[in-house]
């Protein structure tokens, strides 16, 4: 939105050559009453007005600031690449909400938001650019502050069951016993399995995981045990095993309710004698490995199918995690969107702030299937079509996107937004039937078009037939 503040006409020869702009009596007061800080620039971005706020916040007296380039003032980490003022005053469009790091006075790096738009004097002539941005150090420390109480290692969680599992995590991490990680694929039992690790007395040791189910027998067999020269017609030389190679750490034997009964029978020798022999070989090795064991199955129910051997789910059964899948702790949705923004940041350099009122919304309503991964893997696909600011739904995968359209409109205390959201709830309960629905609202099918219009209400599921609703009419 462009912004207007009448001018008063600079004085002849005055120096430096900027020339501040006076607000009328009560809006300067106003805006030297609000938190945000707000100052105006000329067509050469020299500082015109600088309220209250903005000298707080960069401990730079207004007197110092009028007729400076603002970006000696600020010293902004996007005042020479990206500057948020160019652009809004070179296109026309302005910024909202842009996260960005300024150096105060005494050379302490803060970060703020930021928000432009042009400055335009009564005529409607563009004679600068305003900017308002905001003190987000609070904000950072609050953020810091509940990862650190909500994290564990590399896992973030704030809900109950979570909280209790990372509550007696150190005792089991202590522990030489093995341990049997249970959840739906993606909830993050390969990183729980990691966070053990790192907690053990063996951290110094490998971690080494291997997926049991996406190997066959013949090849999962040499895949853990490893093989001499010649043990089968391929094995020109002997290869080392994943127990081989987790010597002294940790080896997590994921989707373990995968393997067949006769590579059972080994696995149970190992954890029963901490022996194996490789493939070929008559000779046992010793293995010095802590063993986690993980599964998206309910091994107990195998059990009971004659599919798992029960000795060996004994074995593997010391101690029992489980993992809660994301639908039944979506308290946990807005911290870890966080936690993968912020690695994603760091990773692709980016300095995307976090989600849209709009995305919070469609993350919160889906059921996500894929847990945590497929959370994670639409964090990344936004990433790809957002470099900053907020990641709004048309950033997200087609599948988010479409669910954003099935969405109730946001709730609002103006009268339009509470006939937009009655008539949207009226089209749902009626099918989307038009004629049904003016009937229900009791108004008339062309009013209720208009309306329709006017509030953009579009039927959320295009695949649906108009020919196929006998109680509708087209717009």
């Amino acid at each position: 939105m462009d912004s207007k503040i009448s001018s008063s006409k600079p004085a002849e020869n005055r120096e430096p050559p900027a020339t501040p702009l006076s607000c009328a009596g009560s809006t300067e007061i106003i805006l030297n009453s609000i938190a945000d800080g707000v100052f105006t620039v000329d067509r050469d971005f020299r500082i015109t007005w600088f309220n209250r706020a903005a000298e707080i916040i960069t401990g730079i007296p207004k007197d110092e600031a009028i007729g400076r380039p603002c970006c000696e003032v600020f010293r902004a980490n996007i005042c020479e690449t990206a500057c948020a003022l160019r652009h809004t005053l070179e296109t026309g469009k302005p910024i909202v909400d842009k996260p960005i790091a300024i150096l105060t006075a005494e050379g302490k790096e803060i970060p703020i938001s930021v928000s432009t738009a042009l400055l335009k004097d009564a005529e409607g002539r563009v004679i600068g650019g305003v900017e308002t941005f905001r003190d987000l150090s609070l904000v950072e420390r609050l953020r810091r502050e509940l990862h650190r109480r909500y994290s564990f290692g590399d896992m973030v969680s704030k809900s109950p069951a979570m909280q209790k599992l990372f509550a007696i995590l150190p005792e089991i991490a202590r522990s030489e016993s093995t341990v049997l990680i249970q959840g739906e694929s993606g909830t993050g039992k390969e990183v729980l399995a990691r966070t053990l690790h790192s907690m053990s007395p063996r951290a110094r040791g490998p971690f080494v995981a291997v997926n049991c189910g996406a190997l066959p027998d013949t090849l999962l067999e040499s895949e853990l045990f490893g093989h001499v020269a010649g043990a089968f017609t391929d094995a020109k030389k002997a290869r080392q095993g994943r127990f081989a190679l987790a010597e002294g750490g940790t080896l997590l034997l994921d989707e373990i309710g995968d393997v067949s009964p006769a590579l059972q029978v080994r696995l149970l020798r190992v954890i029963e004698e901490r022996v194996y022999e490789p493939l070929g070989s008559s000779k046992s090795v010793k293995a010095n490995v802590r063993i986690i064991a993980a599964s998206n199955k309910d091994l107990e129910e195998l059990v009971e199918r004659g599919i798992f051997r029960k000795d060996l789910y004994y074995r593997v059964n010391v101690v029992k995690l489980w993992l809660p899948p994301l639908s039944e702790r979506r308290e946990d949705i807005p911290l870890l969107t966080q936690h993968f923004i912020d690695r994603f940041n760091r990773l692709q350099d980016k300095t995307v702030a976090g989600l849209s009122r709009e995305t919070l919304a469609v993350f919160m309503h889906h059921d996500w299937p894929g847990n945590i991964r497929e959370l994670e893997n639409a964090i990344e696909h936004a990433f790809i079509l957002c470099s900053d600011g907020l990641i709004r739904p048309e950033h997200l995968p087609e599948h988010l996107r479409a669910q954003s359209k099935r969405l109730p409109p946001e709730p609002g205390s103006t009268l339009k937004d509470v006939e937009r959201r009655a008539i949207w709830e009226a089209l749902e309960r009626n099918a989307w039937r038009r004629m049904a629905t003016a009937r229900e609202l009791g108004i008339d099918k062309n009013t209720l078009r208009r309306k329709m219009k006017r509030y953009r209400l579009t039927d959320p599921s295009p695949s649906r037939s108009e020919s196929s609703l006998s109680d509708s009419f087209h717009l």
